[in-house]
């Protein structure tokens, strides 16, 4: 479970995340804006303390976290990032199982999230639904991203 001091290895997590995997996907400018977020608000401080966090560490070194989730609040899937080093290895699909499994235990019986284009194939192959698709302002910069749900009523 992801407590506070973890926080500093969680930006560089999402830093790392954003520019070692969007590049095909995004502009150069939406990957700017998106990767420094964490460093420029507080918004991952808060979410770390509201919510429930898992994470991943390196297989040699327990104390490098190499991919995390979190819950904020319970119902909603806030953050999935991967190192780019690390990703393609299951440890996003291993945290968002253990998030739901999570928010089941909660009473929780539907999930809700805001995909990326890198989350959203991770979250169909899990059986995550689209709701909807929106365009918005984050970080200065206009974004596609695409409302997603799971019901946790479904195996997972």
């Amino acid at each position: 479970m992801l407590v506070e001091s973890d926080l500093d290895q969680l930006k560089e997590v999402y830093r790392d995340a954003v520019i070692t995997q969007a590049k095909p996907l995004y502009s150069s400018a939406q990957i700017g804006a998106w990767s420094n977020h964490a460093h420029r608000s507080h918004f991952l401080a808060k979410a770390l303390i509201r919510g429930y966090g898992l994470a991943s560490c390196n297989p040699t070194d327990a104390g490098v976290v190499e991919a995390f989730g979190l819950l904020d609040p319970i119902e909603r899937l806030s953050l999935l990032y991967c190192r780019g080093r690390s990703c393609r290895q299951g440890r996003s699909g291993s945290i968002l199982v253990g998030l739901e499994n999570h928010a089941l235990q909660q009473g929780c019986q539907l999930l809700h999230t805001e995909a990326s284009q890198l989350s959203k194939p991770l979250l169909l192959r899990m059986g995550w639904q689209i709701d909807h698709e929106e365009r918005v302002i984050f970080a200065g910069e206009a974004f596609l991203r695409w409302r997603m749900i799971k019901s946790l009523n479904q195996p997972i």
